[in-house]
């Protein structure tokens, strides 16, 4: 690993105190044979199964580097921090309930490195949109369609620099990874109606980014 990434998750306080009394989602897991064959996975890895464990970050690893690049904006970052995380899974794992599902833990295991990873190097580092945009126009092959949204996700990931640790968090997950708002709330210890504000502002926060800086692109989705 190129950098020692401080691995304590820190939280920031609630700037709603109402909003902070209420209680987060209950976690359920679902008795798919997905999940099943996960559960499975992990007890052998809590017994000390090697094997089971490489099987576990190979399923996961795709995920991880996914949410810490889209936190981070740097793949080799992304990389280094997702070592982290499934050390710091390994280290932990007997910690883990069954009851629970793993995707979340392992959710709220990687924003946390990744949070941690941007409080310490304080940068965000993706590509330019216009970057992004020259290698669309070089890619004759591609639709109109594709490349209107990838000017705009591009644009996106560029504004997210502009929000707080947890504002961006919750827009990733629910935005970019697509869990429900159960699930964020769920990964992110947080009530439903406190990640439903986060989401709020991290979008308004977004859109007004997109007006100021990129407008062409806007008009190009209208």
């Amino acid at each position: 690993m190129k950098k020692q990434i401080n691995s304590t998750g820190s939280q920031e306080s609630l700037g709603n105190s109402a909003l902070a009394k209420a209680k987060p989602a209950t976690e359920t897991v679902d008795s798919s044979p997905e999940e099943k064959e996960v559960l499975e996975i992990i007890i052998k890895s809590q017994n000390g199964d090697q094997d089971a464990f490489k099987r576990l970050v190979e399923k996961y690893r795709s995920q991880v580097v996914g949410v810490a690049f889209k936190m981070v904006g740097d793949y080799e970052d992304a990389k280094d921090i997702s070592q982290l995380v499934f050390v710091k899974t390994y280290q932990n794992l007997h910690r883990f309930e069954l009851g629970k599902k793993f995707s979340t833990w392992l959710y709220r295991i990687t924003i946390n490195a990744s949070i941690d990873f941007l409080r310490k190097y304080r940068r965000y580092k993706h590509e330019s949109v216009e970057d992004n945009l020259h290698e669309l126009r070089e890619n004759k092959g591609d639709a109109e369609e594709v490349y209107r949204r990838g000017l705009i996700r591009a644009a996106i990931e560029k504004s997210l620099e502009r929000l707080s640790f947890k504002q961006k968090s919750v827009f990733v997950l629910r935005d970019l990874e697509g869990l429900d708002i159960k699930s964020v709330s769920q990964v992110m210890t947080m009530p439903q109606a406190t990640v439903r504000w986060y989401l709020h502002r991290a979008r308004s926060k977004i859109r007004q980014e997109l007006q100021k800086n990129y407008p062409h692109i806007l008009e190009r989705s209208t």
